[in-house]
């Protein structure tokens, strides 16, 4: 009896033991997630941008993170988005993030946050040279690389741009984008590339025309972005350059000339430019459109190019309040000529509505 007695007690004294072997790890366990949870990596905190690649899995998320200094435990991270669902909610990009921040603050940030962002704000009636100024003042890339991405055969092709370059088919609009790692140019040009076929689908829904068509019509739409910045008048002057073409008429837009020119104009359009048969943009001398277009074109202004206003006129001229006077005759044109430009009041006069 004694000993068995001695057995059940050693059998006792194991299990307890064991118990408080048991307990004393998973006390130790739930203490050191309490800590993962409650406690930053730092006190105080730096901030630091940390990046997430496309498709880049959450394992090496979380140990990148580690990495960082971020987060304290990556195995504890893991588990954290996997009981919260959103392993698969973390967004690509670039985000500002803290060492003083608890996991759970790092993890909310990744998965709600668009990350660091930046804005690149394209107005319409930019050339593409202009535009690549914009895109290097937004910190998105360089002129240079931006020209070469806009002259670059592969990615012409790829959107089926029958050009030497991309101009014309860089959509103006207010870009707001965290851009990938490397050549920022190029990815900014594609972005707006596809941004003008986007927007093309809603100008024909049912597909877009053929490609000396569509770009007929950016064509003109170009020139009548150049031409106006009244809304209203759009379909109107679009409505003018249609009827020039009809009656083979030279369109004899300034604008032409001043693309033809290239960078180098110094903003004053002299007779030896109007005259200049070298400059194939000249539309003085040149019947028909441009060769290409002369700057990126709005959607207003491509809607106007497709539906022409239908009228007589054949001239407009300036009125310097912002916007023309619209004539179908060559005397009329001459006399609005001579009235709204000829007599004009330099301290009054200006070419956009205000």
């Amino acid at each position: 009896m004694a000993r068995k007695r001695t057995i059940i007690i050693s059998l006792v004294v194991l299990v307890l033991a064991a118990g408080l072997g048991v307990g004393g790890y998973f006390g130790l366990e739930f203490w050191k997630e309490r800590q993962f949870l409650t406690v930053p990596p730092e006190t105080p905190g730096r901030d630091i941008v940390f990046r997430i690649e496309p498709g880049q899995p959450f394992l090496t998320i979380a140990r990148n993170l580690k990495t960082a200094g971020l987060v304290s435990d990556t195995r504890r991270f893991l588990m954290l988005a996997r009981r919260t669902g959103t392993t698969v909610s973390v967004r690509a990009g670039e985000f500002r993030l803290n060492t003083g921040w608890k996991p759970g603050e790092v993890l909310r940030e990744l998965t709600t946050s668009a990350g660091i962002m930046k804005k690149a704000s394209i107005r319409e009636g930019l050339t593409w040279w202009q535009t690549a100024d914009r895109i290097q003042d937004a910190g998105l890339g360089t002129r240079e690389e931006f020209a070469k991405a806009v002259r670059d055969p592969e990615l012409l092709e790829a959107f089926d741009i029958q050009a030497r370059d991309a101009e014309g088919y860089l959509f103006p609009e207010t870009y707001l984008l965290t851009p990938p790692k490397g050549d920022q140019s190029r990815y900014m040009a594609e972005v707006m590339i596809r941004e003008f076929f986007r927007n093309a689908k809603k100008i024909w829904p049912g597909g877009l025309p053929p490609w000396k068509e569509l770009n007929r019509y950016v064509i003109i739409a170009s020139l009548v972005e150049k031409e106006t910045g009244d809304r209203s008048e759009r379909r109107c002057i679009s409505g003018v350059f249609h009827n020039r073409l009809k009656k083979r008429m030279l369109i004899q837009a300034d604008p032409t000339i001043i693309y033809g020119l290239g960078p180098s104009f110094d903003g004053n359009i002299r007779k030896s430019h109007l005259r200049d048969r070298e400059n194939s943009y000249n539309t003085y001398v040149h019947r028909g459109l441009p060769p290409g277009p002369i700057c990126s074109p709005g959607l207003d202004a491509l809607m106007a190019a497709v539906n022409p206003e239908p009228h007589n006129y054949l001239y407009f001229v300036a009125k310097g309040d912002g916007s023309h006077y619209f004539s179908s005759t060559l005397s009329e044109h001459n006399r609005a000529v001579a009235k709204y430009q000829l007599r004009r009041n330099k301290k009054t006069y200006r070419s956009t509505k205000q």
